[in-house]
């Protein structure tokens, strides 16, 4: 009677079914610890937070003079302000900024006189040309989610965030253990039945391509003893193990005998072609692969049934670059004399890949980091409007942009929280923020460009947030408010509170420094609103018209002693040893359109909302009240 293999299971089958035998005996990527200088390419095993800003201090983003802006109030064509040496510095580029000093004068703006005076033709707004601490990254926020490969635009950004050292995701040690009595190490000059031994060397090149190390073992004959043996040492040594030829029927084949007597076989015969004598086996945790022979079958064993496992422990798929044609979401311009590149994140909303241009900044290396695609705007072409089609490279696979999640609106840090949990709850999830304020969320939703928006606007009339919003905005409906969660606004006040601000009305004191959020954000119309209710000109508030784009920034202005107070969220305070007088509990909401509410990317944002780690992450924030995420409290 003809030898039959134990099985012939169909390969999608063979692949979940080991998979998921693997997954039940603990099968996982372990992790080490790496300097964060020697970790591109690498995966994160955790989220990495930044230790530190960047920049740490306040720094010239000009060659010229630094001085108090208010010596130059006044200044104009006719009426120019003469300084004396002791009311400037000179400072270059990158140069720390005075302690008295809260402006910046380009160099090509200042006249020297011969006495060594400067006379100035226009006034300086406080904190023009200044990079602000934190302007690129923030203590405390969230560098680089769990799961993702490190890039060198990464390792800049980690460095510039303070982090040394990196937790990765261990490159798995594969073994290759050759067997046969009739194949020899490669030579240039084989006896006759020789047959030379290159599947090893054809398998470390797959497995180097794949981030794996491969560990070649010498050749093994046909020994039953002495392949169990060497299976065994491998076994001790290696995360997985593949098993070189001996799985077909011969009378010298011992592969499946030997890894029986090791671990498990789950599988003998694959329903493949070339392929099919594959032994699907295990011992615990640890993959045998027992491999054909032949080349063409065993480089097919690899790429179906080995690189799944691999994918499973890096938890990301690979692909390809190339160009897609992206609808721009804001106005991008340009100078005419140079070819500029412009850093966008995108994703796919409806039938449209939405592209969002990121910071510009040459000194951001975060936005190189963060960016799915380059925009190339070519010389003498001004700009690009909103709305416009526009040819983007991809720097990520074209088939990650349809399972990516667009938000864009007000800034919170549980949304870093969230795309770590998304991404974490499913490989091939990702999630692309851009923090432009409420409005500007509810003006996304309007145009299409959005899956959600967070937001938190005050209904001045009734105390309400967000759904008077919605009905003046959404007239015609087709949106859904999702509660999220409710957060404590209040003031964040330097350490020791050494103004004995008690309230919003010593705002006012004189000496004191504030700083801002953008005009849009809902943070912005609380303040606003809450000056005009206890009667406050915001003209007599130093620094009210000083912004910054995420509550995060506003604290790490504070934390640098550059800013006495700032509106913000508690948990930002909290996240820098801020004092806070709580103002309010508001409601923190994520406004998500009809069109887009049965997406999957949209579904399993609400899966993550109401999910256990989702509640545990926003409490060990702190300021928050979770009641219900991710119920719909209202449908136009």
């Amino acid at each position: 009677m003809a030898f039959q293999y134990l099985t012939n299971i169909p390969l999608e089958q063979a692949k979940n079914d080991y998979l998921a035998a693997l997954t039940e005996q603990g099968f996982a990527a372990e992790t080490e610890t790496i300097p964060a200088g020697s970790s591109c390419g690498r995966m994160t095993a955790v989220p990495v937070y930044a230790v530190i800003c960047a920049p740490h201090y306040p720094a010239s983003a000009m060659d010229g003079i630094a001085l108090q802006a208010s010596v130059t109030f006044g200044a104009g064509e006719t009426t120019p302000v003469t300084l004396t040496t002791d009311q400037f510095q000179v400072v270059d580029t990158g140069d720390p900024i005075p302690d008295d000093c809260d402006a910046v004068v380009m160099i090509e703006d200042v006249i020297y006189q011969e006495d060594g005076t400067v006379r100035l033709y226009a006034p300086a707004a406080p904190w023009q040309h200044i990079r602000q601490i934190g302007e690129d990254i923030c203590a405390g926020e969230m560098i680089l989610p769990s799961g993702m490969e490190i890039s060198p635009a990464a390792i800049g950004a980690m460095i510039a965030g303070g982090v040394m050292e990196v937790e990765v995701l261990k490159k798995p040690v594969v073994g290759i253990i050759p067997t046969g009595d009739e194949i020899v190490p490669p030579t240039s000059d084989p006896a006759p039945g020789d047959i030379l031994e290159f599947n090893s060397s054809i398998f470390s090149a797959m497995l180097t391509r794949w981030d794996a190390v491969p560990k070649v073992y010498p050749i093994v004959k046909d020994v039953r003893e002495d392949i169990k043996n060497t299976l065994a040492q491998a076994l001790s040594e290696c995360d997985i193990v593949l098993l070189n030829a001996g799985s077909s029927a011969g009378r010298e084949d011992f592969s499946a005998e030997v890894i029986r007597e090791l671990g498990e076989v789950l599988y003998h015969g694959i329903a493949i072609k070339p392929g099919k004598p594959a032994i699907l086996g295990y011992q615990g945790k640890k993959p045998v692969l027992g491999v054909p022979g032949y080349p063409v079958s065993g480089i097919i064993v690899l790429e179906e049934l080995l690189k799944p496992l691999l994918d499973a422990w890096y938890r990301l798929a690979g692909g390809h670059v190339e160009t897609v044609t992206a609808t721009l979401s804001r106005n991008v311009v340009s100078g005419l004399k140079y070819q500029e590149y412009v850093r966008v994140r995108m994703g796919q909303v409806g039938d449209r890949i939405m592209a969002t241009p990121l910071n510009r900044g040459s000194g951001v290396v975060s936005s190189f980091m963060k960016a799915d695609g380059l925009l190339t705007i070519p010389q003498g072409v001004e700009g690009y409007e909103a709305g416009q089609p526009v040819e983007v490279k991809l720097l990520r696979p074209r088939e990650e942009l349809s399972r990516t999640l667009v938000m864009i609106g007000s800034h919170d840090p549980l949304l870093d929280e969230v795309c770590d949990l998304l991404h974490a709850s499913d490989p091939t999830l990702f999630m692309s923020s851009t923090h432009v304020g409420s409005m500007g969320g509810i003006m996304a939703v309007r145009r299409g460009e959005t899956h959600a928006a967070g937001i938190h606007l005050l209904n001045e009339t009734d105390g309400t947030y967000n759904t008077a919003y919605l009905k003046r905005y959404f007239p015609q409906g087709g949106v859904r408010l999702v509660e999220c969660v409710g957060r404590t606004q209040g003031l964040m006040i330097t350490p020791g509170n050494p103004k004995n601000i008690q309230g919003i009305a010593d705002l006012t004191q004189p000496g004191l420094r504030y700083v801002n959020r953008q005009k849009g954000s809902g943070t912005r119309i609380l303040i606003d609103y809450l000056c005009r209710k206890e009667g406050i000109d915001t003209a007599g508030i130093y620094g009210y018209d000083r912004e910054e784009f995420t509550h995060t920034s506003v604290a790490a202005q504070i934390a640098s002693g550059t800013a006495d107070a700032g509106m913000g969220i508690y948990s930002a305070a909290k996240l820098y040893d801020l004092d806070f007088v709580p103002v309010c509990m508001e409601q923190y909401d994520l406004l998500i359109p009809d069109t887009v509410w049965d997406t999957e990317v949209v579904q399993r944002l609400i899966g993550v909302l109401k999910s256990d780690a989702f509640r545990a992450r926003i409490e060990a924030l702190g300021g928050y009240e979770v009641k219900a995420p991710g119920t719909v409290r209202e449908h136009l």
